[in-house]
């Protein structure tokens, strides 16, 4: 017989996956942001590209949803998300924020 996951330990077992998903995200990304930065160059780039070019590719998109990923924007799996769109606006001004802050300086050198 088997015994259900309740409580804390289901708890640590959704903590773990979670944290797992992050950091393959982390690995498919390919690199980690400098320090005391939130966006890697690469990010700094496809942000800039994606809001100068007329035809964005599908990795300036990754990159764009990596970003509010770390924004805290988690787009729900089963296509239902009941704090859309206030939580993707919130990440996207977070994205916004730190691409002023870290990506400004590195597209006027």
């Amino acid at each position: 017989m088997q015994a259900a996951i309740v409580g804390p330990t289901r708890r640590h077992l959704v903590t773990a996956i979670a944290s797992a998903f992050l950091l393959a995200g982390c690995v498919a990304v390919g690199e980690m942001p400098p320090p005391g930065r939130y966006l890697t160059d690469r990010e700094c780039h496809d942000l800039t590209a994606l809001r100068t070019n007329a035809n964005p590719t599908m990795a300036e998109h990754q990159s764009e949803l990596a970003a509010l990923r770390k924004a805290g924007y988690d787009p729900s799996p089963f296509g239902y998300d009941p704090y859309y769109p206030e939580d993707l606006q919130a990440a996207q001004r977070l994205v916004d924020y730190w691409y002023r802050n870290e990506c400004a300086p590195l597209r006027t050198q």
